[in-house]
C-alpha cells in the first residue's frame, strides 16, 4: 500500500497509512496524537506514550484471549478473593530469595512447608524439609535430582558405575517428567497403559526396577483422566523388591493435582508420608491449592532425603542463605497468597471447596453417562474432573465439539 504524505484526520481521530507490514505494527484507531504512527510490535518504539494509553493497547490485545473463567481445559486457579489479590499486589515487589531483607516472607514460606508436611503426615512437620517453587515442574526436577544424587552416592559407596541411572513411571506422566529425564540424563522406563488400565501397574513397575533405578513415580491425579495411581500398591511391591533383592528404591508421589485434593476428599487414603517408602512429594499450589499461577511445593520426608551437595549457601545480601532451587530470584506474592488460603479456609474450608468441586464433577459425570454421544473415561474416586471421549460412529469428533463450545466462549480440549 502506498503511504500518503500525511495522516488523514476525520472527526478528531487520526488515521495513518504506511508501507509497514500490518503484521509488524499496532495501529489502533484511537483518537490520540500519540498514535499518529503505527506502534512497532517487535522493536522498541522510538518515542514514549502516556501510561493510560500503553495500558489500553495491551488491555485490548489481551481481550482477544479466551476468558479464564470459561476455561474448562485448565487445572490452574482462575479466581481469588479480593483480599488475596490485595496481598498479592502488596508483595509484588518482594523477592523471596532475599531472606535477610525479607525475613517474615521467609518465615511465611517455612510455615507453608510445615502446614503441607503436617497435611501429608510427615513425622516432624515443624522441621520439615521443603521449598516453594514456581510450580510442580520445578518441584519435580528438584525431587528427581535428589533421587539421582542419593542413588549416585549409594553406587559410589558400593564401587559401582553411575553412568546409567533410570526412572520408572507410567506413560501417563506429565511432560515435565520427560523433561527431567532428558535434561538430567536419566533413562526413562515407562510402564505401558491400556484402554482397560489407564494407570500404572505396580507389578510391571517392579519388573523394571534394577540397581540403576533412582526411583519410582506414582501419580496422584493423572493429567488425562484424573485417576489416582495405586500408591499403596506401589509401596508394597517396592517393599517386596527390597526384601527379595536388597534394592531400596524410593517412591516419589507426583501430587501436582491430587495432593491438595485427597487429604480433604479421602483423608484415610494412604498415599503420603504415612507410607515409609514415600520419600518426596510435589504439589501445585496454583491448582487445587487455589492460588493464582505460579507456585508449587517440594517436600521430603526428612533431611536424609535431600543431599547436602544440592543445597547452595550464598551470602550476597548478608547472612548465610541456604537455597535449593532451579531459579534464584522469585516473587513472593504467590507464596503469600498460599498462606492466605491456609489461614482463610483452614481444613474446614478446603474440605467444603473440594466437596463442592466433587459435587459439580458428579453432576457433569451423570450427564455424560446419559449421553449416547459420549463415553465416560474418568472415575469418581479421583480428581474432581470429567474426562470423556466421543462414542464410535456418531459422525463427529471431539474437535467438532470443541469448536462449537468455543463459539459460545468456552475453552475445552
Amino acid at each position: 500500500m502506498r503511504a500518503l504524505p500525511s495522516p488523514t484526520t476525520r472527526g478528531g481521530a487520526v488515521f495513518t497509512h504506511s508501507d509497514n507490514d500490518p503484521d509488524d505494527t499496532l495501529a489502533p484507531a484511537y483518537g490520540s496524537r500519540f498514535l499518529s504512527e503505527p506502534v512497532p510490535k517487535y522493536r522498541l518504539p522510538e518515542g514514549d506514550m502516556p501510561a493510560r494509553l500503553a495500558y489500553q493497547l495491551i488491555h485490548d490485545e489481551l481481550a482477544l484471549d479466551g476468558n479464564p473463567a470459561l476455561n474448562l481445559a485448565t487445572f490452574v486457579t482462575t479466581w481469588m478473593e479480593p483480599e488475596a489479590e490485595q496481598l498479592i499486589t502488596e508483595s509484588l515487589n518482594v523477592n523471596s530469595i532475599d531472606q535477610d531483607e525479607y525475613p517474615q516472607t521467609t518465615e511465611i514460606q517455612n510455615r507453608c512447608v510445615s502446614i503441607l508436611a503436617d497435611l501429608f503426615h510427615a513425622d516432624d512437620a515443624e522441621h520439615a524439609m521443603g521449598t516453594a517453587t514456581v510450580g510442580s515442574s520445578e518441584a519435580i526436577h528438584l525431587a528427581g535430582l535428589a533421587m539421582k544424587w542419593r542413588w549416585r552416592s549409594r553406587q559410589e559407596a558400593a564401587g559401582k558405575p553411575t553412568d546409567r541411572p533410570n526412572l520408572v513411571m507410567s506413560e501417563t506422566v506429565q511432560v515435565c517428567w520427560e523433561k527431567f529425564v532428558r535434561y538430567f540424563d536419566v533413562e526413562p522406563r515407562f510402564v505401558p497403559i491400556t484402554p482397560e488400565r489407564t494407570v500404572i501397574d505396580p507389578e510391571q513397575a517392579a519388573a523394571l526396577v534394577d540397581e540403576n533405578t533412582i526411583g519410582v513415580v506414582g501419580i496422584l491425579g493423572s493429567t488425562y483422566t484424573g485417576e489416582f495411581e495405586p500408591i499403596q500398591a506401589l509401596s508394597d511391591v517396592l517393599d517386596d523388591v527390597q526384601e527379595r533383592t536388597g534394592l531400596d528404591v524410593p517412591l516419589h508421589v507426583d501430587g501436582a493435582s491430587g495432593a491438595f485434593v485427597a487429604p480433604f476428599t479421602q483423608p484415610d487414603l494412604a498415599w503420603d508420608f504415612r507410607l515409609p517408602r514415600v520419600k518426596s512429594i510435589n504439589a501445585s499450589g496454583h491448582k487445587y491449592g487455589l492460588v493464582y499461577p505460579g507456585v508449587g511445593w517440594a517436600l521430603w520426608r526428612d533431611k536424609s532425603q535431600l543431599p547436602e551437595d544440592l543445597i547452595f549457601h550464598t551470602n550476597y545480601l548478608g547472612g548465610d542463605q541456604p537455597t535449593f532451587d532451579l531459579n534464584f530470584s522469585r516473587g513472593a506474592s504467590q507464596i503469600v497468597a498460599q498462606y492466605y488460603n491456609f489461614l482463610r479456609m483452614g481444613r474446614k474450608g478446603y474440605t467444603e471447596v473440594m466437596a463442592g468441586l466433587m459435587g459439580a464433577a458428579d453432576y457433569l459425570r451423570g450427564l455424560v453417562e446419559e449421553s449416547p454421544y459420549l463415553d465416560l473415561m474418568s472415575k469418581p474416586d479421583a480428581l474432581p474432573l470429567v474426562c470423556a471421549k466421543v462414542a464410535d460412529g456418531v459422525g463427529f469428533t471431539a474437535y467438532d465439539i470443541s469448536a462449537k463450545m468455543k463459539e459460545r466462549g468456552w475453552i475445552v480440549p
